[in-house]
């Protein structure tokens, strides 16, 4: 018991020595505080990396970092709309900020994916920046911030970017490589399941939040609209289990017309032989992207335990998804909790799927590199389906390395043996997930600040 409350002391520590001050007001977290490593743009607050620890503030009754969070992030937001393909879209909310300081004035300078590796601009961001809007008001009761004119015209905004109609006709985004967590080539362009999730709880999020007033009426309609598409979408169709596996199995190619049962034009041949033996009759997952011609059949953490948060997933697949976890514990979990992807592109696939990129190299980093990151979403999930067993063996695991470890970015390997190669140490979202993990499995009612019910409106989408 010593040795583990060090452990959380050195992690809160830590953590406050991240935080990012701007005019003398703390206003988020840097991404790392490598000693031994250039800075580069991990001195930045990520708006992503920010959620586990703006969660955890939450929870220890310090709600003033993430309100000045939220509002400086949402002055960030794009808000013309521009024809010039070198401007963020409207809408679009930054990758990351920092503070500069000029003629001994500090000024914020955001990064909307123009000075990124492969200047891809951040979907997700917005999505996240929603929900942590979310847990803020359910852990202070604070309503009047989400019905601010400014915050109200900014969830419009989002809802905008996203609902209006586009070049294809799915319920889901269409979303470039590199656009969100996985920051880098990793063949993930299309419907990457990770974006459904976020947006479905984006959505569920606008739907709590915008005030049925003037032209909020019109997008809460689109919102509803959308959610009911949008999860019987996902829920038929990016979900893999005997059952379904055997159906794509049979299929027949090139149907036409509305009855046709090979909607995508998905051909049998592309079931990877990993999968079948992988699969058992209590197990199934959201594979990791859809599209025409396509089934991604890899496994990909986040969006999957993103789904069982949410409720993007029925109750009935979110018990399959972490019966995975637990009956591959080994692949998923290993020496680090956990995947972020499973299995690893190798050989002549690794070059053309991620153009040979060096840091992308088989079992490492979003290719099939351990994530500490995904500790806290994982017990989420594990407490969601009433698991919580599943979360303690994962962070009984993560508290033998974290802190020998210096707190790493993430680990390579089959099973996460090796610190990565070129992972930060004293990485934030570690510590902040590390925290988080702890104080929701000390008191689960804290599951309620990131977690939603099952939507009654949408229980009927399933198939």
């Amino acid at each position: 018991m010593l040795a583990d409350r060090t452990l959380i002391e050195e992690a809160q520590t830590a953590l406050e020595d991240a935080i990012l001050y701007y005019r003398g007001q703390p206003i988020g977290t840097v991404a790392a505080r490598d000693p031994d490593a250039e800075a580069l743009n991990y001195d930045q607050c990520f708006v992503r990396d920010f959620v586990p620890a703006g969660l955890l503030f939450l929870m220890q009754g310090k709600p003033d970092i993430v309100r000045n969070f939220l509002v400086e992030v949402l002055g960030l937001q794009s808000r013309e709309r521009r024809l010039d393909c070198f401007q963020p879209g409207q809408g679009l909310h930054p990758a990351s900020f920092k503070v500069e300081v000029e003629a001994e004035t500090e000024y914020l300078v955001a990064d909307y994916g123009e000075q990124a590796i492969a200047r891809v601009a951040p979907i997700d961001s917005c999505f996240w920046w929603l929900i942590l809007l979310r847990a803020y008001v359910k852990a202070t009761g604070d309503t009047a911030l989400a019905c601010r004119d400014d915050f109200q015209r900014g969830i419009q905004l989002i809802l905008q970017l996203c609902l209006e109609a586009r070049f294809d006709m799915f319920p889901t985004l269409l979303v470039p490589d590199g656009s969100f967590a996985i920051d880098r080539r990793l063949g993930v362009y299309g419907h990457p399941l990770e974006i459904q999730a976020l947006f479905y709880a984006a959505l569920r999020t606008a739907r709590e939040l915008l005030l049925p007033i003037g032209s909020g009426n019109t997008y809460l309609q689109a919102v509803e609209t959308r959610l009911s598409h949008l999860t019987y979408h996902v829920r038929k169709y990016y979900w893999i289990d005997l059952q379904r596996l055997n159906e794509i199995y049979r299929y027949k190619g090139e149907e036409f017309g509305d009855m046709a049962m090979n909607r995508f034009n998905v051909y049998p041949d592309t079931i990877p032989a990993w999968l079948v033996e992988w699969l058992t009759d209590t197990s199934g997952y959201f594979a990791g992207n859809l599209g025409p011609g396509q089934i991604d059949f890899r496994f990909f953490g986040l969006g999957n335990l993103m789904s069982a948060i949410a409720s993007l997933a029925t109750a009935q697949q979110s018990q399959a998804i972490v019966n995975l976890i637990e009956q591959r514990w080994q692949d998923l979990i290993g020496h680090m909790p956990m995947k972020i992807c499973f299995p690893a592109v190798e050989g002549r696939d690794w070059q053309i799927v991620t153009g040979c990129d060096p840091k992308n190299i088989p079992w490492s980093y979003h290719n099939g590199g351990n994530w500490p990151v995904l500790l806290w979403l994982l017990t989420a999930a594990a407490l969601k389906t009433g698991r919580p067993d599943l979360a303690r063996n994962a962070l009984e695991i993560a508290e033998k390395r974290l802190s020998s470890d210096r707190w790493c970015e993430y680990y390579d390997g089959k099973t996460g043996k090796l610190i990565g190669k070129e992972a930060r140490k004293y990485q934030t979202w570690t510590i902040a997930a590390f925290l988080v993990a702890k104080t929701l499995l000390e008191n689960p009612d804290y599951l309620a600040l990131i977690s939603f019910d099952e939507d009654p409106d949408v229980s009927s989408c399933v198939f």
